[in-house]
Protein backbone atom coordinates (compact mmCIF):
# COMPACT_ATOMS: atom_id res chain seq x y z
CA UNK A 1 0.00 0.00 0.00
CA UNK A 2 1.28 3.43 -0.87
CA UNK A 3 1.97 5.87 1.93
CA UNK A 4 0.10 9.16 2.12
CA UNK A 5 3.30 11.09 1.29
CA UNK A 6 3.97 8.80 -1.67
CA UNK A 7 0.47 9.33 -3.03
CA UNK A 8 0.79 13.11 -2.56
CA UNK A 9 4.04 13.19 -4.52
CA UNK A 10 2.52 11.12 -7.33
CA UNK A 11 -0.38 13.54 -7.52
CA UNK A 12 1.95 16.55 -7.49
CA UNK A 13 3.90 15.07 -10.41
CA UNK A 14 0.72 13.89 -12.19
CA UNK A 15 2.02 10.31 -12.24
CA UNK A 16 -0.71 7.95 -13.40
CA UNK A 17 -0.98 4.16 -13.27
CA UNK A 18 -0.96 1.50 -15.99
CA UNK A 19 1.00 2.15 -19.19
CA UNK A 20 2.04 5.55 -17.86
CA UNK A 21 4.31 3.82 -15.32
CA UNK A 22 6.41 2.28 -18.09
CA UNK A 23 6.25 5.40 -20.26
CA UNK A 24 7.72 7.47 -17.42
CA UNK A 25 10.45 4.88 -16.99
CA UNK A 26 11.67 5.70 -20.51
CA UNK A 27 11.97 9.38 -19.48
CA UNK A 28 10.51 10.46 -22.85
CA UNK A 29 11.70 14.08 -22.51
CA UNK A 30 15.28 12.77 -22.89
CA UNK A 31 14.58 10.70 -26.01
CA UNK A 32 14.89 13.79 -28.22
CA UNK A 33 18.61 13.48 -27.51
CA UNK A 34 18.55 10.27 -29.56
CA UNK A 35 16.17 11.37 -32.34
CA UNK A 36 17.78 14.73 -33.16
CA UNK A 37 21.35 13.47 -33.91
CA UNK A 38 20.10 10.67 -36.18
CA UNK A 39 17.79 13.05 -38.03
CA UNK A 40 20.45 15.75 -38.44
CA UNK A 41 23.17 13.28 -39.45
CA UNK A 42 20.87 11.80 -42.08
CA UNK A 43 19.95 15.22 -43.45
CA UNK A 44 23.62 16.19 -43.72
CA UNK A 45 24.18 12.96 -45.67
CA UNK A 46 21.14 13.74 -47.84
CA UNK A 47 23.04 16.76 -49.13
CA UNK A 48 25.72 14.34 -50.36
CA UNK A 49 23.48 11.86 -52.18
CA UNK A 50 20.59 9.38 -51.86
CA UNK A 51 19.58 7.99 -48.46
CA UNK A 52 19.05 4.38 -47.41
CA UNK A 53 15.90 4.88 -45.34
CA UNK A 54 16.06 1.38 -43.84
CA UNK A 55 19.45 2.26 -42.39
CA UNK A 56 18.01 5.52 -41.09
CA UNK A 57 15.16 3.65 -39.38
CA UNK A 58 17.47 1.01 -37.88
CA UNK A 59 19.84 3.68 -36.57
CA UNK A 60 16.97 5.72 -35.13
CA UNK A 61 15.43 2.77 -33.27
CA UNK A 62 18.81 1.57 -31.98
CA UNK A 63 19.69 5.06 -30.74
CA UNK A 64 16.35 5.46 -28.95
CA UNK A 65 16.66 2.02 -27.34
CA UNK A 66 20.17 2.76 -26.08
CA UNK A 67 19.01 6.07 -24.61
CA UNK A 68 15.99 4.41 -22.97
CA UNK A 69 18.21 1.63 -21.57
CA UNK A 70 20.61 4.24 -20.17
CA UNK A 71 17.66 5.88 -18.41
CA UNK A 72 16.65 2.51 -16.94
CA UNK A 73 20.17 1.81 -15.68
CA UNK A 74 20.06 5.28 -14.13
CA UNK A 75 16.78 4.42 -12.39
CA UNK A 76 18.14 1.08 -11.16
CA UNK A 77 21.56 2.16 -9.89
CA UNK A 78 20.39 5.40 -8.29
CA UNK A 79 17.90 3.30 -6.32
CA UNK A 80 20.51 0.68 -5.40
CA UNK A 81 22.86 3.40 -4.16
CA UNK A 82 20.07 5.00 -2.12
CA UNK A 83 20.03 8.24 -4.09
CA UNK A 84 16.38 7.99 -5.17
CA UNK A 85 13.51 8.12 -2.69
CA UNK A 86 9.74 8.41 -3.07
CA UNK A 87 10.23 12.19 -2.78
CA UNK A 88 12.64 12.39 -5.74
CA UNK A 89 11.57 14.28 -8.86
CA UNK A 90 12.89 14.01 -12.39
CA UNK A 91 13.00 10.22 -12.26
CA UNK A 92 10.63 7.62 -13.65
CA UNK A 93 9.61 6.71 -10.10
CA UNK A 94 8.80 3.18 -11.22
CA UNK A 95 10.75 1.63 -8.35
CA UNK A 96 10.32 4.05 -5.46
CA UNK A 97 6.71 5.09 -6.11
CA UNK A 98 5.20 2.35 -8.29
CA UNK A 99 6.83 -0.69 -6.72
CA UNK A 100 8.30 -2.21 -9.89
CA UNK A 101 11.01 -4.75 -9.01
CA UNK A 102 14.45 -3.16 -9.56
CA UNK A 103 15.86 -6.27 -11.29
CA UNK A 104 12.96 -6.22 -13.76
CA UNK A 105 13.98 -2.70 -14.83
CA UNK A 106 17.65 -3.67 -15.08
CA UNK A 107 16.80 -6.75 -17.17
CA UNK A 108 14.56 -4.70 -19.46
CA UNK A 109 17.48 -2.33 -20.04
CA UNK A 110 19.69 -5.26 -21.06
CA UNK A 111 16.92 -6.49 -23.36
CA UNK A 112 16.85 -3.08 -25.06
CA UNK A 113 20.61 -3.36 -25.48
CA UNK A 114 20.12 -6.80 -27.04
CA UNK A 115 17.69 -5.46 -29.63
CA UNK A 116 20.12 -2.62 -30.36
CA UNK A 117 22.88 -5.17 -31.01
CA UNK A 118 20.69 -6.98 -33.55
CA UNK A 119 19.96 -3.70 -35.31
CA UNK A 120 23.65 -2.86 -35.12
CA UNK A 121 24.56 -6.09 -36.92
CA UNK A 122 22.25 -5.10 -39.77
CA UNK A 123 23.77 -1.61 -39.87
CA UNK A 124 27.31 -3.05 -39.94
CA UNK A 125 26.44 -5.52 -42.70
CA UNK A 126 25.14 -2.62 -44.79
CA UNK A 127 28.03 -0.26 -44.05
CA UNK A 128 31.16 -1.14 -42.04
CA UNK A 129 32.03 -3.41 -39.11
CA UNK A 130 33.95 -0.53 -37.54
CA UNK A 131 30.53 0.73 -36.49
CA UNK A 132 30.24 -2.28 -34.17
CA UNK A 133 33.24 -1.18 -32.10
CA UNK A 134 31.94 2.38 -31.82
CA UNK A 135 28.44 1.18 -30.99
CA UNK A 136 29.75 -1.09 -28.22
CA UNK A 137 31.70 1.81 -26.74
CA UNK A 138 28.53 3.95 -26.74
CA UNK A 139 26.59 1.16 -25.01
CA UNK A 140 29.37 0.71 -22.46
CA UNK A 141 29.33 4.40 -21.58
CA UNK A 142 25.54 4.25 -21.36
CA UNK A 143 25.88 1.56 -18.71
CA UNK A 144 28.83 3.20 -16.95
CA UNK A 145 26.97 6.50 -16.72
CA UNK A 146 25.37 5.24 -13.50
CA UNK A 147 26.77 1.69 -13.27
CA UNK A 148 30.26 0.47 -12.44
CA UNK A 149 32.60 1.38 -9.57
CA UNK A 150 32.86 5.09 -10.53
CA UNK A 151 29.69 6.21 -12.33
CA UNK A 152 30.21 9.05 -14.80
CA UNK A 153 27.09 10.74 -13.41
CA UNK A 154 28.91 11.17 -10.08
CA UNK A 155 31.66 13.25 -11.73
CA UNK A 156 31.79 16.67 -13.47
CA UNK A 157 32.07 14.91 -16.84
CA UNK A 158 28.49 13.76 -17.33
CA UNK A 159 27.61 16.66 -19.62
CA UNK A 160 30.75 16.14 -21.72
CA UNK A 161 30.24 12.41 -22.21
CA UNK A 162 26.51 12.62 -22.92
CA UNK A 163 26.94 15.57 -25.29
CA UNK A 164 29.82 14.13 -27.32
CA UNK A 165 28.54 10.55 -27.48
CA UNK A 166 24.92 11.41 -28.24
CA UNK A 167 25.86 14.41 -30.36
CA UNK A 168 28.98 14.30 -32.51
CA UNK A 169 29.48 10.52 -32.30
CA UNK A 170 25.90 9.55 -33.20
CA UNK A 171 25.74 12.19 -35.95
CA UNK A 172 29.07 10.89 -37.23
CA UNK A 173 27.89 7.26 -37.27
CA UNK A 174 24.61 8.21 -38.94
CA UNK A 175 26.43 10.24 -41.59
CA UNK A 176 29.06 7.55 -42.16
CA UNK A 177 26.65 4.66 -42.70
CA UNK A 178 24.97 6.69 -45.45
CA UNK A 179 28.07 8.13 -47.16
CA UNK A 180 31.00 5.92 -46.17
CA UNK A 181 33.09 8.96 -45.19
CA UNK A 182 33.49 11.56 -42.46
CA UNK A 183 34.00 15.26 -43.16
CA UNK A 184 35.11 18.32 -41.22
CA UNK A 185 31.85 20.07 -42.16
CA UNK A 186 29.83 17.28 -40.55
CA UNK A 187 31.85 17.61 -37.34
CA UNK A 188 31.36 21.39 -37.18
CA UNK A 189 27.61 21.08 -37.79
CA UNK A 190 27.39 18.51 -34.99
CA UNK A 191 28.90 20.75 -32.31
CA UNK A 192 25.80 22.88 -31.53
CA UNK A 193 23.77 19.66 -31.21
CA UNK A 194 26.44 18.31 -28.86
CA UNK A 195 26.15 21.47 -26.76
CA UNK A 196 22.36 21.29 -26.57
CA UNK A 197 22.40 17.60 -25.57
CA UNK A 198 24.99 18.31 -22.90
CA UNK A 199 22.76 21.17 -21.75
CA UNK A 200 19.90 18.73 -21.14
CA UNK A 201 22.19 16.89 -18.75
CA UNK A 202 23.31 20.15 -17.14
CA UNK A 203 19.69 21.23 -16.63
CA UNK A 204 18.94 17.87 -15.04
CA UNK A 205 21.86 18.33 -12.65
CA UNK A 206 20.89 21.92 -11.82
CA UNK A 207 17.44 20.70 -10.84
CA UNK A 208 18.85 17.80 -8.79
CA UNK A 209 21.77 19.73 -7.30
CA UNK A 210 20.77 19.56 -3.63
CA UNK A 211 19.92 15.85 -3.68
CA UNK A 212 23.06 15.05 -5.68
CA UNK A 213 25.22 16.89 -3.16
CA UNK A 214 23.72 14.88 -0.32
CA UNK A 215 24.23 11.70 -2.34
CA UNK A 216 27.92 12.40 -2.83
CA UNK A 217 27.84 13.37 -6.51
CA UNK A 218 30.36 15.92 -7.78
CA UNK A 219 28.49 17.24 -10.80
CA UNK A 220 29.17 20.64 -12.36
CA UNK A 221 26.07 22.00 -10.62
CA UNK A 222 27.30 20.74 -7.23
CA UNK A 223 30.80 22.16 -7.73
CA UNK A 224 29.76 25.52 -9.24
CA UNK A 225 26.53 26.14 -7.37
CA UNK A 226 23.07 26.53 -8.87
CA UNK A 227 23.21 30.17 -9.99
CA UNK A 228 26.66 29.85 -11.58
CA UNK A 229 25.51 26.70 -13.35
CA UNK A 230 22.51 28.54 -14.78
CA UNK A 231 24.89 31.22 -16.04
CA UNK A 232 27.03 28.48 -17.61
CA UNK A 233 23.92 27.13 -19.30
CA UNK A 234 23.26 30.57 -20.78
CA UNK A 235 26.87 30.76 -22.04
CA UNK A 236 26.52 27.34 -23.70
CA UNK A 237 23.36 28.49 -25.48
CA UNK A 238 25.18 31.63 -26.72
CA UNK A 239 28.09 29.52 -28.01
CA UNK A 240 25.74 27.10 -29.80
CA UNK A 241 23.80 29.84 -31.57
CA UNK A 242 26.95 31.86 -32.24
CA UNK A 243 28.61 28.87 -33.91
CA UNK A 244 25.46 28.29 -35.96
CA UNK A 245 25.64 31.87 -37.22
CA UNK A 246 29.32 31.44 -38.13
CA UNK A 247 28.60 28.19 -40.02
CA UNK A 248 25.87 29.98 -42.00
CA UNK A 249 28.17 32.91 -42.82
CA UNK A 250 30.92 30.52 -43.96
CA UNK A 251 28.48 28.61 -46.14
CA UNK A 252 28.90 25.34 -44.24
CA UNK A 253 25.22 25.57 -43.38
CA UNK A 254 22.65 26.91 -45.87
CA UNK A 255 21.21 30.37 -45.31
CA UNK A 256 17.88 28.70 -44.60
CA UNK A 257 19.39 27.34 -41.37
CA UNK A 258 18.70 30.77 -39.90
CA UNK A 259 15.31 29.31 -38.97
CA UNK A 260 17.07 27.48 -36.11
CA UNK A 261 17.12 30.80 -34.25
CA UNK A 262 13.39 30.44 -33.70
CA UNK A 263 14.38 27.98 -30.97
CA UNK A 264 15.96 30.83 -28.99
CA UNK A 265 12.44 31.44 -27.70
CA UNK A 266 12.66 28.16 -25.80
CA UNK A 267 16.26 28.80 -24.76
CA UNK A 268 15.27 32.08 -23.10
CA UNK A 269 12.36 30.29 -21.45
CA UNK A 270 14.78 27.79 -19.89
CA UNK A 271 16.78 30.52 -18.17
CA UNK A 272 13.67 32.39 -17.06
CA UNK A 273 12.17 29.24 -15.52
CA UNK A 274 15.40 28.40 -13.67
CA UNK A 275 16.18 31.80 -12.16
CA UNK A 276 15.02 32.25 -8.60
CA UNK A 277 13.90 28.64 -8.15
CA UNK A 278 15.25 26.50 -5.32
CA UNK A 279 12.97 23.45 -5.20
CA UNK A 280 13.47 20.59 -7.65
CA UNK A 281 9.78 20.35 -8.47
CA UNK A 282 9.74 24.09 -9.33
CA UNK A 283 12.49 23.53 -11.90
CA UNK A 284 10.74 20.73 -13.78
CA UNK A 285 9.35 23.17 -16.42
CA UNK A 286 12.89 24.50 -17.03
CA UNK A 287 14.17 20.97 -17.55
CA UNK A 288 11.37 20.25 -20.04
CA UNK A 289 12.09 23.51 -21.87
CA UNK A 290 15.75 22.54 -22.26
CA UNK A 291 14.77 19.29 -23.97
CA UNK A 292 12.38 21.24 -26.22
CA UNK A 293 15.16 23.68 -27.14
CA UNK A 294 17.26 20.76 -28.37
CA UNK A 295 14.28 19.30 -30.23
CA UNK A 296 13.28 22.55 -31.94
CA UNK A 297 16.84 23.46 -32.87
CA UNK A 298 17.63 19.98 -34.24
CA UNK A 299 14.35 19.62 -36.09
CA UNK A 300 14.65 23.07 -37.69
CA UNK A 301 18.30 22.42 -38.60
CA UNK A 302 17.41 19.11 -40.24
CA UNK A 303 14.48 20.65 -42.11
CA UNK A 304 16.68 23.50 -43.37
CA UNK A 305 19.18 20.97 -44.75
CA UNK A 306 16.39 18.94 -46.33
CA UNK A 307 14.77 21.93 -48.04
CA UNK A 308 18.14 23.35 -49.14
CA UNK A 309 18.88 20.09 -50.95
CA UNK A 310 15.41 19.81 -52.51
CA UNK A 311 15.49 23.32 -53.96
Amino acid sequence: MQSKDNTTMKQALNEREGFHVWWRLLRPHTLTASFVPVFVGTMIAFNEGPINWWLFLAMLIASILIQAATNMFNEYYDFVRGLDTDESVGIGGSIVRDGIAPKKIRNLAFAFYGISVILGIYICMASSWWIAAIGLVCMAFGYLYTGGPLPISYTPFGELFSGVLMGTVIIGITYFIQTGVLTAAMVWISIPITIFIGSINLSNNIRDRDGDELGGRKTIAVLMGRENSITLLAVLFIIAYGLTAILIILGILPILSIITFISTIKAREVLKKFRGKTEAIEMMPAMAATAKTNTFYGFLLGISLLIAELI
